[in-house]
């Protein structure tokens, strides 16, 4: 691409993807359409399951190919696609670090079965060994400050759990927009505090709403 990376490009992330240079991002985070009926503006979300694994496929190996040797994925998925998912970027020689789950309130209603309150996010990295990782910018209070006053607990907190607690975006939020699945600022500021460092490079192939 002849225009800047820190910009917002409009099109098919399969067409513009390839663009890029290799191994030219330090964080990948992937919101995809989850493949259960989302009324997008034009996107079909009711794909066969070897149509939209087959995509699935084509995206992922571009995400590889742009990212450093030294950079991070992280890939937001609902239960019908998760193990897939799994699998293919296991094959694409990532390795994973956590498998998160968001644990969200103000989840849509259900009659016939438990309601769903959480999405996957699962995490890996091109090298075990050589990756961003900043605890120190994520840090939460832990419960033996806020519950049992433990002089042995770190004042400075710890690193978050693997369950993350975080809310949907409901109507009367303020960051609120007319996406049908918006991400919440929460989520991505972790995740961009986490595994990057000031003047690194992210790319979102689904834009979604704007929030990455």
């Amino acid at each position: 691409m002849s225009e800047p990376l820190y910009a917002i490009y409009m099109g098919d992330c399969l067409k513009l993807m390839p663009q890029l240079p290799p191994q030219s991002m330090d964080l990948v985070f992937a919101d995809p359409p989850f493949n259960i009926g989302y009324e997008y503006d034009q996107y079909n979300d009711r794909r066969s399951d070897l149509d939209y694994l087959t995509w699935t496929e084509a995206w992922l190996a571009e995400v590889k190919r742009v990212l450093k040797p030294t950079g991070s994925v992280y890939v937001a998925i609902g239960d019908e696609y998760a193990a897939e998912m799994k699998v293919r970027l296991d094959a694409l020689g990532l390795t994973m670090r956590n498998w998160i789950i968001w644990h969200y309130t103000f989840g849509v209603n259900c009659t016939k079965k438990f309601n769903r309150s959480h999405a996957h996010i699962l995490y890996y990295v091109a090298d075990p060994k050589r990756f961003t990782f900043n605890a120190d910018a994520v840090r939460v209070p832990s419960a033996r400050q806020t519950k049992y006053a433990d002089r042995r607990a770190n004042p400075s907190g710890k690193i978050p759990d693997d369950t993350w607690t975080i809310p949907r975006v409901c109507g009367t939020f303020k960051e609120r927009t007319d996406h049908p699945c918006q991400m919440p600022e929460a989520v991505l500021e972790r995740i961009i505090r986490a595994s990057t460092n000031p003047g690194d490079c992210v790319l979102d192939p689904f834009a979604g709403s704007g929030t990455t």
